[in-house]
């Protein structure tokens, strides 16, 4: 069906105009201060939104396949697609690890039967699988991953010599998840003989501690620089770790990119009191003096994308003892909303939103035809409203898991439609799944 948008306030390519918006068989065909409402079958008036490209989150967990307790792509990427978020791209710590060619096809197979969002997956390294890792395809997959930390069943790399193969002979983007696996273990040492099995959740970041991170990060960098490799480092959580990154050379010429989330940008050690293990991920939320300097860096370029890490339990997961209470938090459903509060904050502007959400991270990943608002490409748009507030609660949380960390925060804004390939999969608290999500490509 052909969609035609009107009186849009389009936050695009560093700049906002009023035009209205053509779509057609899934592209944007026009863009124009005004099309007759002839020119399409369905007419929606968006006066007094902005229109801004769809989020592309580029790190979620969804948990599908051998998890499906905790989430599935289906009900995750529902709740994305209510919150802005038109693409993702997921993990391979799922059950089994996506450790081959043929899981990792098992995978695109759900994607393409269930997610209303778009989609692509990560293929997994771990320390025996080399040959599989570089059969994956540079133009459907958007990337290796490799965990330089504790992970899900076999995917831990910690052995030097397989990290040097793959680095050197990886040809597509690696993203890392970096901490220091002999640094956690020391620390984990001391705090068992400690606290026994009852650590309290603020101890967290000083068991997955600053140095654990930077001497990772560091590590990825410098093999990524003696192979020429492309590297992503996911998360960064720690100001120590920013000297990494360059923020003097253009995007498009960087081999080494970063990602901060935005869980490190809103949440900090003193919310373990409050909130206890329903906010412990990995790498840790830190002390409250990181998140100043997170976000100077996120605004002078030293990180390039903002993402989630979506990593959903259930709350019976998360009420148990340190040890055995999983990291990770469910994110998907409010990340531009997240930070659209920054924004209503003075703290950035809509246009670094989205060149931060959207934009960079299809420069990142060489996105075919996605994360602008341009002619030609793929209509994958967010519709805000600023003047309509909404509550996070119980009724309208739409993860599996059935929780929020941001359980009654009110934000400033709200998401009133979002189009994902052209379709309008939800309007006004509806949504409509008669199309599903199209597999991403990459231009490499």
């Amino acid at each position: 069906m052909s969609l035609l948008l009107t009186n849009c306030q389009i936050v695009n390519e560093n700049k906002i105009s009023q035009a209205d918006i053509l779509i057609k068989n899934g592209r944007i065909e026009k863009i124009a201060p005004q099309i007759a409402a002839s020119e399409a079958q369905k007419v929606l008036d968006l006066s007094g939104k902005i229109v801004l490209p769809g989020v592309i989150d580029d790190q979620v967990h969804f948990r599908e396949p051998g998890l499906t307790h905790k989430a599935t792509i289906y009900s995750e990427a529902k709740a994305a697609v209510a919150g802005g978020v038109t693409s993702f791209m997921e993990m391979p710590n799922t059950v089994p690890n996506a450790l081959t060619q043929e899981l990792l096809a098992d995978k695109y197979a759900i994607g393409a039967r269930t997610s209303l969002a778009n989609y692509s997956f990560y293929m997994g390294v771990s320390n025996d699988n080399l040959e599989e890792v570089l059969k994956t395809n540079r133009r459907d997959v958007c990337g290796i991953k490799i965990f330089m930390g504790s992970s899900t069943g076999n995917m831990l790399v910690d052995n030097a010599s397989i990290l040097e193969k793959v680095f050197s002979q990886t040809p597509m983007l690696i993203a890392t998840h970096c901490e220091d696996e002999a640094t956690i273990k020391a620390q984990v040492a001391i705090y068992k003989e400690r606290f026994g099995d009852d650590v309290p959740a603020y101890c967290h970041p000083e068991i997955r501690d600053e140095e654990a991170c930077f001497k990772s990060s560091s590590f990825a960098a410098e093999l990524a620089k003696k192979y020429k490799t492309r590297l992503h480092i996911l998360h960064i959580s720690s100001s120590e770790e920013i000297q990494v990154f360059q923020n003097d050379i253009p995007l498009e010429q960087k081999h080494i990119t970063s990602e901060v989330c935005v869980h490190h940008l809103w949440f900090n050690k003193n919310d373990y009191e409050r909130l206890g293990h329903n906010i412990k991920c990995n790498p840790a939320i830190k002390d409250p003096r990181h998140q100043p300097l997170l976000f100077q860096a996120l605004l002078d370029d030293h990180f390039d994308v903002i993402a989630t890490d979506h990593a959903p339990h259930t709350a019976q997961e998360k009420a148990q003892k340190y040890w055995q209470a999983p990291a990770g938090l469910p994110l998907i459903q409010h990340p531009l909303l997240m930070m659209l509060d920054f924004y209503k904050q003075g703290k950035i502007s809509l246009e670094k939103i989205v060149q931060k959400m959207a934009h960079n991270v299809a420069i990142c990943f060489k996105i075919e035809n996605r994360g602008y608002i341009r002619e030609g490409y793929w209509a994958d748009l967010a519709v805000v409203d600023l003047n309509t507030p909404l509550q996070v609660n119980k009724s309208n949380i739409l993860y599996q898991c059935g929780w929020s960390p941001l359980e009654g925060h009110t934000f400033g804004a709200s998401i009133y439609a979002t189009i994902v390939s052209g379709h309008l999969a939800y309007h006004n608290g509806v949504f409509d799944e008669s199309k599903k999500g199209e597999r991403m490509l990459f231009e490499r």
